[in-house]
């Protein structure tokens, strides 16, 4: 298994979610989920990715957009 540190999560979401939010987070116990050996903090990628699929927002298409389509 491959794990990134908070500094590489910040990178991976393009600085979206700060290291200091993951830090919030990790005290709330909300955000992806994480395991710490010692004072290390390391974010498994495989549960990121999971975490990524429950944050997935689906949008339905406008009817205009889907009349576009069959024309």
């Amino acid at each position: 298994m491959k794990y990134l540190t908070a500094e590489e999560v910040s990178e991976r979401y393009r600085g979206s979610i700060s290291v200091g939010t993951l830090r919030n987070w990790r005290a709330m116990r909300i955000g992806p989920p994480y395991i710490k050996i010692g004072k290390a903090v390391l974010y498994p990628i495989e549960e990121l990715e999971m975490w990524d699929n429950r944050n997935i927002v689906v949008c339905r298409a406008s009817k205009r957009l889907t009349m576009g389509a069959r024309e």
